[in-house]
């Protein structure tokens, strides 16, 4: 065993039997590598990652491998969901170095930490060879190493500075538009998402799209973002047996994912679906959410009100051997076997043909028409064909419960349980199931207990009842997005209490004045080699858009200038830096709030919740909510309780109209105004 056994993480844990003498990212490690003067090898990966354990085996796992690696490197592995801080700085070396970038994550770096070499995946005689020729170079002729160091070390220093913008945010229409055009270049118009494959969900590009095109009445982008969530949901990607969503698909139609699931994509998902079902009432979108929550309810709900982090891509074959997607696909003869005299009309619905072949005879279910059209041409009635299709998903479910299920990764992720919890509290609004309100309500809990400490800081870790891992600038800003869409759904203030609280924190932990953005490290954590400030939106959006958008809210709530002020600052001095708008959706989706169509809506008295309930399943994404069945001190609420009254406020730049006890009155003017 390597120094990994003492580790928590799944991943490290799958490592610590290695001959590689792997060590954690700790002080002694660091220490060790300046004391012997040695090069640290840093490699980063994930414990659902297909080609993370692919490297393990070929490499990893190799004596030959091992020797070189133990003989003249400190050997440091790191989960990058545990400490995406070091995974981001170095992320960015490899990018520059490489062009591109993923996991696994290789990185070559001096004692003191600055990066020389790197990359992704490497087959074993690669890895060798370059190991080797490396630690000769550094032998032989380490001031070329030291020289490159340097400049890549500057060229990382000065990535990490965002100019500053002196102009006002304003809400320019004809800037959006004509980012939006150029973004549109990139649509495909046949199988929705962008022109590319590999393709990721990205849910934060079609949040803005959906609200962009809802506002601006673009019926285009509307049927675009429908099209891209009807193809992801027909598709392999999405798990039709038995909920929930894969990490991306490898191709054009979504078909053959790469087969783990995350939590965090479930999470921003059924968010998204929950806004697009509460605009057109399509129960595809239904359906996704539904199966989606089961599934994750089933495999990811601990007892203590929490969730854990993705399965693995990989499970036991036939065989015994890990393979990925084995868990999930199908051969022709399995099929016809289970399905039957109906077995025809399921591959009509599913695709057992060329169009659904993935490789070696066999088949990921895929839709590619819906299942009114399907019936129609088999002159079978659509209700028909739909209850054929749950029950022939139930015999496959059964039959699939029997095989080997991909690994666990059982550890607590703060950021991802927080965009879980809004999920569930999307779905609640939309659907408005109270169990999806109770289970989210559990999860808001489970943070507070057990990840939020006495001295104000959270944790970013949580596993074996203990709670590790000083956090980051993402989890603060998801747990505080989470609570204020506790609060929306619920209005109990204490939510918004503890969102204002935690950020509070952060502007005394995390907030740059020179930079005028939150730091993604705290200020009590050891510095890195570069500072970092996350400002792409990515598959999970940048920590700092998120909390623009919290800012902006909470400046409402609590008619705080200065949230209002710093939300503000941060918006300006992206705007200029965005040129291609998929990697700043979140971003442009805060602009919207600062368009004509943005207003407030305050509704105080013995109805509250009831009208809450009916606006929350209504699409208003330029609307933000606000309410009280009690007197309440919220300062946005405040003097607005009228005893045995329900009075509604609709307001605009804290400019209110007269009261109003006509709720849809009050509705028929938002859906107008919108």
């Amino acid at each position: 065993m390597n120094e990994l056994h003492f580790e928590t993480s799944p991943y490290l844990l799958q490592h610590a039997n290695n001959p590689v003498h792997w060590k954690a990212w700790n002080e002694n490690a660091l220490a060790q590598a300046q004391k012997e003067n040695k090069l640290i090898i840093i490699s980063i990966g994930y414990s659902a990652c297909h080609w993370c354990h692919v490297m393990e085996h070929e490499s990893f796992e190799n004596e030959e491998v091992a020797t070189v690696m133990n003989t003249h490197f400190v050997n440091i592995k790191i989960d990058r969901e545990e400490r995406p801080d070091i995974d981001a700085v170095y992320m960015k070396a490899v990018q520059v170095m490489t062009g591109r970038g993923g996991w696994p994550m290789n990185v070559v770096t001096l004692p003191d930490g600055r990066p020389i070499w790197g990359g992704t995946y490497f087959r074993k005689n690669e890895w060798i060879n370059s190991l080797e020729k490396l630690q000769e170079i550094y032998t032989q002729n380490p001031e070329t190493i030291f020289d490159y160091a340097q400049q890549l070390h500057e060229g990382l220093q000065s990535l990490s500075i965002i100019p500053k913008s002196n102009s006002s945010v304003e809400y320019n229409l004809k800037s959006l538009e004509k980012l939006v055009e150029k973004w549109q270049k990139s649509f495909d118009w046949e199988f929705g998402g962008m022109a590319r494959a590999p393709k990721f969900m990205m849910p934060t590009n079609y949040e803005f799209l959906l609200r962009y095109g809802y506002q601006t009445q673009n019926q285009s982008l509307l049927d675009f973002t429908n099209l891209t969530l009807t193809k992801m949901a027909h598709g392999g990607l999405f798990d039709t047996i038995d909920g929930g969503f894969s990490r991306y698909s490898v191709d054009m139609k979504w078909h053959v994912p790469h087969f783990e699931k995350m939590l965090y994509d479930n999470g921003q998902l059924v968010s998204l679906y929950a806004n697009a079902y509460k605009l057109t009432g399509n129960p595809l979108y239904k359906e996704v959410i539904e199966k989606t929550l089961t599934f994750v309810e089933k495999e990811w709900l601990t007892p203590e009100g929490s969730f854990y982090s993705a399965l693995d891509a990989d499970s036991l074959n036939a065989e015994n051997h890990l393979e990925e997607g084995a868990f999930y696909v199908w051969t022709k003869e399995e099929l016809q076997e289970l399905i039957g005299e109906d077995f025809d009309l399921f591959s009509a619905v599913f695709n057992i043909n060329e169009f659904g072949h993935w490789e070696h005879g066999k088949y990921v279910l895929i839709q590619n028409q819906s299942l009114a059209q399907i019936a129609e041409k088999h002159n079978i009635a659509a209700e028909t064909l739909a209850q054929k299709k749950k029950s022939w998903e139930q015999k496959l479910y059964c039959v699939r419960e029997k095989r080997s299920k991909p690994r666990l990764d059982d550890k607590c992720l703060t950021s991802w349980n927080a965009i879980m919890l809004k999920g569930f509290v999307e779905a609640y609004k939309a659907l408005d199931n109270p169990k999806y309100l109770d289970i989210a309500s559990q999860n808001a809990n489970f943070i507070v207990k057990n990840l939020w400490s006495s001295e104000g800081n959270l944790f970013r870790t949580y596993k074996n009842s203990k709670a590790t891992i000083n956090a980051y600038l993402e989890d603060y800003a998801h747990t505080i997005q989470g609570f204020i869409s506790l609060y929306e759904a619920t209005l109990d203030e204490h939510w918004l209490q503890n969102a204002k609280q935690l950020t509070d924190y952060i502007f005394d932990n995390f907030y740059d004045e020179k930079a005028e953005f939150f730091s993604f490290t705290s200020k009590r954590d050891t510095d890195l080699i570069t500072p970092h400030f996350e400002v792409e939106d990515n598959v999970i959006p940048a920590a700092n858009s998120v909390m623009a958008s919290n800012l902006f809210r909470l400046g409402i709530y609590f008619n705080n200038g200065y949230y209002e002020s710093i939300a503000e600052k941060m918006i300006q001095n992206i705007l200029p830096t965005i040129d291609y708008p998929s990697a700043f959706s979140n971003w442009l989706n805060v602009l919207l709030n600062y368009s004509e169509q943005n207003k407030e809506l305050a509704i105080c008295g013995e109805k509250a919740i009831a009208y809450l309930t009916q606006i929350n399943q209504k699409y208003l994404p330029n609307i933000i909510i606000a309410g009280t069945e009690v007197d309440s001190k919220l300062p946005f609420l405040e003097n607005r309780f009228v005893q045995n009254k329900t009075f509604l406020y609709l307001c605009q730049n804290k400019t209110c109209d007269m009261p109003s006890a006509d709720f849809q009155e009050i509705i028929n003017k938002i859906i107008l105004n919108s």
